[in-house]
């Protein structure tokens, strides 16, 4: 029932800038932390960047000072804002609780840093 849609991927060229989206259903979402993960290509799944329902966020070193992670409870999305993008970025991004809920998982958006 509960499905989590991600948005907002692409190409760009290093130092850019993408904005992720993610559209949550269900009722409890302004209680729950929020995530954003990233694969890329024969590598695990990391976390990246977390949002409390308090509004306090923690972020991975690799992209502290580069991401911004932000919530709008009324419509149910969490926002990734990432500046700053390096090659290394490259990943499925996906959103998901934290720790993750393994039926929540979405399909992702593709975010590739090339020039």
């Amino acid at each position: 029932q509960v499905q989590l849609v991600e948005s907002g991927g692409g190409l760009v060229q290093p130092g850019g800038s993408l904005r992720l989206s993610c559209a949550a259903s269900g009722s409890l979402f302004s209680t729950y932390t929020m995530a954003w993960y990233r694969q890329a290509p024969g590598k695990q799944r990391e976390w990246v960047a977390l949002i409390t329902s308090r509004d306090s966020t923690n972020y991975v070193e690799s992209v502290k000072g580069r991401f911004t992670i932000s919530r709008d409870n009324a419509k149910n999305t969490v926002a990734l804002q990432m500046n700053s993008l390096k090659p290394e970025d490259t990943a499925v991004y996906r959103c998901n609780t934290l720790p993750p809920s393994p039926s929540y998982w979405g399909q992702g958006t593709q975010v590739t840093v090339s020039s």
